[in-house]
């Protein structure tokens, strides 16, 4: 006897959006304008689990936008926005602290308090925000400056730091309390080579050791594809970063932005094969 049973109805968007393979991020139509000028027009993307997205574009494209939109500290005009599978493009403050706490975010110049030490910069958000015992806050701070290779830094001042240590406090304090997203703001500005390097590296562990997915916003083409092109190895409890091969490559995703609008979207060799005049432009 046949089965005649009908078909389970398939699953809504919300569903999707808030099942155990939901995209960590989802812009869906976004649309902003401040008066006349329009920052973003109807952009639309999504993030996986573990992987990377990092946004390229000119100043005033709308890259930083983005991440202000993300953390809820601007509403869009249309669309609609998913983080960590919630919605947070209606929600009110209260509701968006919530979310927030599962979001680390490193600024462009780290944005460290010049009056505490390390030690209190990366632990700031669990003194602060939690009941953790001072003892578990200490051990966690420990192992995150350890992550980054700071530890013996940890009772400095970050005045006493070089830019790319306080860069990489700045990524200890994001990590701190576990994160499941990382948005990094133009991470390796106004470093030299060699310390932007050091950046990316970082940013790479996370991603490939720890499953943190990450949204990088960057001008700085290098690091960019460094990100992309590289991944993280544990061998033996030692740490190497080596060429990624094809299949991990294509987890780093590129979205240019031209004025508002999405020019283009695709991993590092797809990028590399663009003739848009617009792109060539940008990446010579």
């Amino acid at each position: 006897m046949s089965d005649t049973s009908p078909d389970p109805p398939a699953p809504t968007a919300e569903e999707v959006l808030e099942g155990e393979k939901a995209p960590v991020v989802v812009f869906d139509g976004v649309s902003l304008a401040f008066d006349d000028r329009v920052i973003l027009k109807s952009v639309s993307f999504a993030l996986l689990l573990g992987h990377t997205k990092i946004i390229l574009g000119a100043s005033g494209a709308g890259k930083s936008t983005i991440l202000r939109l993300i953390l809820g500290l601007l509403k869009p005009d249309a669309g609609v926005i998913w983080v960590n599978g919630e919605r947070v493009d209606g929600m009110s403050e209260r509701e968006l602290m919530r979310v927030r706490a599962d979001i680390g975010m490193v600024f462009q110049e780290g944005a460290l308090f010049d009056s505490l030490t390390v030690r209190e910069n990366v632990g700031f958000k669990l003194f602060e925000e939690t009941k953790m015992p001072l003892a578990e806050v200490n051990r966690r701070v420990e192992e995150v400056l350890g992550f980054v290779g700071l530890l013996e830094h940890i009772d400095k001042m970050p005045s006493a730091l070089s830019g790319g240590q306080r860069r990489r406090v700045a990524i200890a304090r994001a990590m701190t309390a576990k994160p499941r997203l990382l948005l990094y703001d133009e991470p390796t500005t106004g470093l030299d080579p060699i310390t932007s390097t050091s950046i990316d590296a970082e940013i790479i562990k996370l991603r490939d050791l720890e499953r943190v997915s990450s949204i990088v916003v960057t001008h700085q083409l290098r690091d960019a594809f460094y990100v992309a092109t590289h991944e993280a190895v544990a061998d033996n409890g030692a740490v190497r970063i080596e060429q990624a091969d094809r299949s991990k490559c294509e987890e780093a995703e590129f979205l240019m932005l031209r004025d508002g609008e999405i020019v283009f979207e695709g991993n590092a060799s797809q990028l590399r094969a663009e003739r848009d005049p617009y792109l060539l432009t940008f990446l010579s």
